[in-house]
């Protein structure tokens, strides 16, 4: 990253955004590489749903531990340690698909081990992409995160659907292990002497309680955070289950889901340079409109549109997630203190993703109960209801970016 064209980007930001982009390449390709592995295996909807709610619910388990250490211990060694066993994990389960030896339970164990090392990585790694800048370039500084996170999402998803239908889903999956891998190298070039956080002899409950004290004091936190446990557990069951199974059964297969998923990254990405420039006031209310978008896709699908019509409802869902995004950290490195940003993070993706695994789980059945696209259109209408829904809290509504002058300055955990 040019540091002269982003002089409030230090050397820790650069870093861990490169090291993110390289594990987003192979991450944004290895649920198409999951769920066509399991298909390949005969497998149905309903064990698609089951292999995706594997991953993620060691991942809602394990959390609030990883957010409570990521704010005790220094950041980049919990990082470093976590993108190390998603490595072997990946490498494991590439192995087996590639050898033809894997079975259900391989698919189930080892995504579960993916989701373990997610859950201590992601606290740590937001902790840290929000400490390393100062308050005032927030805003400009997770734009541009996200626009080079969601590039890497363009062309990691449209190469996973490519290789996946032209060599197999167990490529993917090799290439996933060796961008986990190279993101744990280029962690090791994270600020070393950053120091240990202070805790006062107290133990990790007592840390988690005090998130917790932060997280529920803050009613427009808690109310977003429970909006989106049903928001992403019924994108889940699209965007993990019903898409691959739609596009396998009318669209084409993996390409043409590869290249859905490639148009919501073009779609993220495209919204990057106006999130750059744009500074809402009112920063919940305007990023909750792009809550709206995420229902779009789901009503493609459940329509029966033809691609086209698919990938640009994909391309405004992630439109819609990144003028989300940028305006849910910008409100977080606003009113959260920085030594509780891994456990208040934590809290957040915990209540976020907690009934992702039944959302998943539950997608076969679902579509058996009410057919394909009365399931989707059900998750279309709970999507937009929960985005009205959660203005009514005036929190949420009314919250403001804060002035520049009155934010006071602290320094950046930067070593260049």
């Amino acid at each position: 990253m040019n540091s002269t064209r982003f002089p409030w980007a230090g050397r820790n930001y650069r870093v861990q955004t490169t090291a993110t982009v390289i594990s987003g390449i192979g991450t944004s390709g290895a649920p198409i590489a999951t769920a066509f592995a399991v298909l390949a295996l005969g497998g149905t909807v309903t064990e698609v749903g089951y292999v995706t709610a594997a991953r993620i619910v060691p991942m809602v388990l394990l959390l609030l531990l990883g957010g409570a250490l990521a704010d005790r211990l220094p950041r980049h060694h919990v990082m470093v340690a976590a993108n190390l066993f998603s490595s072997l994990s990946q490498a494991a389960l590439a192995v087996l698909v590639l050898t033809g030896t894997a079975g259900l339970w391989h698919l189930l164990l080892l995504s579960a081990a993916g989701g373990v090392g997610h859950a201590f990585y992601a606290p740590a790694a937001e902790g840290m992409i929000m400490e390393s800048v100062a308050r005032e370039h927030s805003a400009r500084a997770f734009a541009v995160f996200r626009m080079a996170l969601n590039g890497a999402q363009i062309g990691g998803a449209a190469l996973g659907g490519a290789l996946v239908a032209a060599v197999g889903p167990g490529w993917v999956l090799a290439i996933d292990a060796g961008t986990f891998l190279a993101a744990a190298a280029l962690r090791l070039l994270l600020d070393l002497d950053a120091p240990v956080r202070p805790t006062d002899g107290a133990g990790l409950l007592a840390d988690l309680r005090e998130g917790w004290r932060e997280f529920a004091g803050r009613r427009w936190l808690w109310a977003v955070v429970l909006q989106f446990s049903v928001v992403m557990a019924a994108l889940g069951a699209v965007e993990s289950v019903y898409g691959p199974v739609v596009a396998k059964e009318r669209l084409g297969g993996a390409d043409a889901w590869g290249l859905a998923l490639a148009a919501f990254g073009l779609g993220l990405l495209a919204t990057g340079p106006l999130m750059v420039r744009w500074q809402p006031q009112r920063i919940l209310l305007v990023g909750n409109h792009g809550v709206f978008l995420f229902a779009l896709p789901a009503a493609a699908l459940a329509a029966g549109a033809p691609l086209p019509v698919l990938a640009a409802a994909m391309f405004l869902s992630g439109a819609g997630i990144t003028v989300f995004g940028v305006n849910w950290m910008v409100a977080l490195q606003q009113e959260i203190p920085p030594e509780l940003f891994s456990r208040v993070a934590a809290y957040d993706h915990f209540g976020s993703i907690g009934l992702m695994p039944l959302g998943t789980a539950a997608a076969g059945p679902l579509a058996l109960v009410l057919g394909m696209r009365g399931a989707l259109w059900t998750c279309t209408a709970l999507i937009a209801l929960l985005a009205l829904l959660v203005l009514a809290e005036p929190q949420v509504r009314r919250l403001r970016r804060a002035a520049p002058e009155v934010v006071p300055e602290r320094e950046t955990v930067t070593s260049g």
